[in-house]
């Protein structure tokens, strides 16, 4: 298995620290926090003006 170097910003960097226990990696901490969802589990929860401007912002960052 190989490693992958990621920026976070401070505030992001404070909230995965606070989350994470005395005998985790951080690697831990993500896989912990992140679970195993499916993009099914968040299927109907944003109206249709909420999803199309989600669609919209990230079609402006890319």
């Amino acid at each position: 298995m190989g490693t992958k170097t990621i920026r976070l910003d401070d505030e992001a960097y404070e909230r995965l620290a606070s989350r994470k226990r005395e005998d985790e990696s951080f690697s831990d901490v993500v896989k912990r926090v992140t679970g195993e969802r499916s993009l099914l589990e968040i299927a109907g929860i944003f109206s249709d003006d909420e999803a199309e401007t989600m669609r919209e912002t990230v079609a402006e960052r890319r």
